[in-house]
């Protein structure tokens, strides 16, 4: 098992481990889960993940030569400290320098989305392509950036932060402090607020799909409208600055089957291009992206 890659999920409810025999293969040697517990603090979220560790090691027989992680928020280049993370404990937290101290082994640390894109453009939807744009919509709206199997981090480790482009100014407020971002409008919990202002009650997003596919409710066929609008709009600026091989789209919203039929159709009049080729597609991995592709961080 000299080969076998080692990767943790950090998630704001759970902490997901994983050991991989290789760095092409999804057959794990071990996984295993704990409770993140990230009210409880900061040294306490550490504790968690030396536990978790120590119970891989126990599992697999060895210790790691090196550990990938991906987080919420993302390692600040120059501060070497966590920030953007919604779990708010680690933020300014030097999370990479303490575990390798308490573990005594490398760190590779990078954002959940990154390591959704880098867990399908390895081992899922895009593997074999040369650059790929994994997007993850859900409650928010994040992404990552692949390129030749490597996930780019970017000067401020912000790539693929396509959630917090503008799109109208004048839009909804964003818990980020704009107005008008993708996240607001594309998220889960954006579309179903847009549907309750409009009709006077809640739904969950598959029952405004649903409602809208059965043609009676005018309501589910405007919020299903903007959502296709805005995701054409959205990721056409994607496609005009990176022009990824493949999108990958992941998150509960990734479920919405026509975003990749009239949602890509939407995406072609605002592409800078007299043909699309890019291929948008879904995720293959599901929920072991995140912690796959935190493994593939050190693979």
């Amino acid at each position: 098992m000299a080969d076998a890659v080692w990767g943790i999920d950090l998630g704001g409810t759970k902490i997901e481990g994983v050991v991989l025999p290789g760095s092409a293969s999804v057959e794990a040697l071990c996984r295993i889960r704990l409770p993140t517990e990230a009210e409880r603090g900061y040294d306490h979220l550490r504790g968690q993940i030396r536990e978790l560790v120590e119970a891989m090691v126990r599992e697999v027989g060895q210790r790691p030569a090196a550990i990938g992680i991906g987080t919420p928020g993302v390692l600040d280049p120059e501060t070497l400290r966590l920030k953007n993370s919604n779990t708010t404990c680690l933020i300014g937290q030097p999370l990479k320098a303490d575990l390798e101290a308490e573990l005594g082994v490398p760190i590779e640390l990078a954002n959940d989305a990154n390591c959704f894109a880098l867990a399908e453009a390895r081992l899922g939807a895009a593997r074999g392509t040369e650059s790929c744009f994994g997007v993850i919509m859900g409650t928010g709206v994040g992404g990552g950036v692949v390129v030749d199997g490597r996930a780019l981090l970017g000067c401020q480790g912000i790539a693929g932060e396509w959630g917090h482009n503008i799109l109208d100014s004048a839009g909804p407020d964003c818990y980020c402090g704009r107005k008008g971002c993708v996240e607001t409008f594309i998220s889960g919990p954006g579309l179903e607020r847009f549907y309750a202002e409009l009709a006077g009650e809640t739904a969950s997003l598959p029952e405004i799909v649903a409602r809208s596919e059965s043609g009676a409710d005018a309501n589910a066929l405007a919020t299903v409208e903007r959502l296709v609008s805005y995701f054409g709009k959205a990721l056409a600026t994607v496609v005009n600055i990176l022009d990824p091989h493949a999108i990958v789209l992941g998150g509960g919203v990734s479920n919405v089957d026509l975003l990749y039929t009239r949602g890509v159709e939407a995406m072609k009049p605002w592409v800078f291009n007299d043909r699309f080729l890019t291929r948008v597609v879904k995720n293959e991995l599901g929920d072991s992206a995140g912690v796959f592709g935190a493994a593939m961080l050190v693979a």
